[in-house]
């Protein structure tokens, strides 16, 4: 996982008043502690242009930005342009969240830090085998964990190697349940 910068960063979230982004963006709040200063939090509509336009406006105006959290990987490659616009590429650090293909790619060539890769494929399956354990009969459990993988460089090229499945075990409560 890549280590914190002490100093400002920025945060792009998608449409203002978003259960989804909301949720993204105070999850990356609370989980930053006191090393880093978030100066500023615009909406940019889940859109990669409107991101890059964002990012830019933001670096101008806080020159002294170490990073940015983006609440979608569109919006972090969109964010990720912008740096390299403005030549700041491995001066401003871009973290964003889905591990889409193209994001995967732009962390292994360098232009993101990371993504927070979720998988809506295992998440799928696990529904499919919840709803064929509970037509079987079993009791399925009240809660569980989706698998989830911060991406870094030193793991991209083993997440683009599986994606859109997990590239490390998780646990499935549901498999064991159908068989």
């Amino acid at each position: 996982m890549p280590t914190p910068v002490p100093g400002d960063v920025a945060v792009i979230g998608g449409i203002a008043g978003d259960v989804t982004s909301d949720a993204r963006i105070n999850g990356f709040q609370q989980g930053i502690g006191r090393k880093l200063k978030v100066v500023q939090t615009v909406a940019a509509d889940w859109d990669r242009q409107t991101a890059l336009t964002a990012a830019t406006d933001i670096m101008r105006s806080n020159p002294n930005l170490k990073g940015f959290f983006a609440a979608n990987d569109d919006m972090g490659l969109g964010v990720a342009r912008a740096i390299a616009n403005n030549n700041k590429t491995g001066q401003i650090k871009v973290i964003s969240v889905d591990g889409i293909k193209d994001a995967l790619q732009a962390v292994q060539a360098g232009m993101l830090d990371g993504t927070v890769s979720q998988y809506p494929y295992a998440i799928g399956q696990m529904g499919i085998e919840a709803c064929q354990a509970t037509t079987g009969g079993k009791t399925v459990p009240p809660s569980v964990k989706a698998p989830v993988a911060m991406i870094t460089k030193d793991n991209a090229a083993k997440a683009l190697a599986t994606t859109p499945k997990p590239f490390e075990p998780y646990d499935d409560p549901f498999k064991n349940l159908i068989q």
